[in-house]
């Protein structure tokens, strides 16, 4: 993929070397080359934990500045329900809400505002499913590209309707603000999968978000903004169940069915899609699947510990004592809530444009990885001995990488200088001496 955009980027200057992100990295999409990491852009899915585990901090999410939308002459923010769990209890939605506005936004549409949309029009189609197989949801980008390249046998069970950030944006510029020409529409966002998302997007050909701004980035002004505010507007519109997306379980729970199983961090998540790839997973009619844990409560970009981020959210939900408004219950056009276009899988792989090349470079690989030791200690730059074999036949890599495969030249190379070292030529030896005298 030449069009491969990703935020989750390494600033080598603070990278040390140390492995400590590649045995994190749910798609082998690390390696330390040369004392500092690099990333492969085929692999990555975006999904933060390289961000959430390196010790240096040096990975980072590109995202955008709040001083960026002074660019537009309109600009309505679309805040994650997760930026309402981290400040604390006294900071209501509506407080929230009210300080975005006085951040700059002339506009705000919640994001758990079009998870209520989304939630009406999944429980319809579950009311009209037909198909045997459970559904995946669609809601998590990074579990949408991890599908793409671990698991693409399961692409045709995920749902085809597009995630509330995106839902919200269209809603924004097709349905409320359609005559303002210099529009920004940004999403608040706690993770970096949903940077990609809109820079990258599945199932359409762009993305009505204009900007995304992280929750880290944002945090700091806007509680200043909360804790001095003179007036509090009523802006906040999503019900209990669209706030609760903000966590696990919160879109399955939406849903009111029965046959309903959620899904959290990124490793629970790999091995239930391994169970359900094999057939051995078929309770549910609908499976929610997100990459952080407790979902995007744990986003790699937010603040606050996602457990007390939960908790909140829980309050905060608890208090609102409105149901989902008009929009959540009125249809919408298919083009605001559906999927444009079908999901590719992506191969993560490619070892060669001609098939006979790419078959003779598998059974390279598959012969190099049965003479490594199969320790997968990291010590190579590469996550595992099977993906140092790739390396070494992409020529990324050298068999001596392995350590362990470095001693055992070394031993050899030792003991080959120690019997060079006892060698004499026949005029010097002792012997030749002797028959002389």
């Amino acid at each position: 993929m030449n069009n491969i955009k990703h935020s989750v980027i390494l600033e080598r200057n603070k990278c040390v070397g140390c492995t400590n992100c590649i045995g994190h990295c749910p798609t082998e999409a690390i390696r330390v080359r040369q004392g500092k990491a690099c990333i492969l852009d085929e692999r990555c899915i975006d999904c933060g934990e390289c961000i959430r585990v390196c010790p240096h901090h040096a990975k980072r999410a590109q995202s955008d500045a709040l001083t960026d939308i002074q660019r537009y002459d309109f600009t309505v923010a679309i805040p994650a329900p997760t930026l309402y769990g981290q400040l604390g209890d006294k900071y209501s939605i509506d407080r929230i809400l009210t300080a975005l506005k006085k951040l700059g936004f002339d506009a705000i549409f919640e994001a758990a505002e079009a998870a209520d949309i989304v939630t009406a029009k999944l429980k319809e189609m579950l009311k009209e499913k037909t198909d045997p197989l459970p559904w995946i949801s669609s809601s998590c980008p990074a579990i949408i590209r991890l599908i793409q390249r671990r698991f693409p046998s399961l692409l045709e069970q995920i749902v085809r309707l597009e995630a509330p950030m995106e839902v919200a944006a269209r809603i924004v510029k097709q349905e409320l603000y359609p005559d303002k020409k210099n529009i920004g529409v940004f999403f608040i966002s706690p993770c970096p999968a949903k940077i990609t998302a809109v820079k990258n997007p599945i199932g359409a050909q762009s993305s009505a978000v204009d900007g995304v701004i992280s929750i880290s980035e944002i945090f700091l002004p806007l509680q200043n903004a909360a804790a001095n505010l003179s007036e509090v507007e009523p802006l906040g519109r999503a019900s209990i169940k669209g706030v609760n997306w903000a966590r696990s379980e919160g879109e399955s729970q939406a849903t009111e069915w029965a046959g309903t199983v959620a899904v959290d961090g990124i490793v629970n998540v790999i091995n239930f899609l391994e169970e359900l790839e094999n057939g051995k997973t078929t309770y549910a009619d609908f499976i929610e699947v997100m990459a952080c844990p407790g979902g995007c409560v744990g986003g790699a970009l937010t603040v606050e510990n996602p457990y007390i981020c939960k908790a909140r959210i829980i309050r905060k939900a608890g208090k609102i004592n409105r149901e989902a408004r008009e929009r959540g219950k009125t249809p919408l056009r298919q083009q605001l809530i559906m999927m444009e276009s079908e999901i590719p899988p992506v191969q993560g792989l490619t070892l060669d444009a001609d098939v006979h090349t790419a078959a003779e470079k598998m059974a390279r690989i598959q012969q190099y990885t049965e003479e490594l030791p199969g320790l997968d200690c990291s010590s190579c730059g590469a996550p595992t001995c099977a993906a140092l074999a790739e390396d070494i036949v992409a020529g990324t890599a050298k068999k001596n990488d392995c350590i362990f495969i470095l001693r055992e030249e070394i031993i050899i190379l030792t003991e080959g200088l120690a019997e060079l070292g006892s060698w004499m030529p026949p005029l010097l030896s002792k012997e030749s001496r002797k028959k002389d005298e």
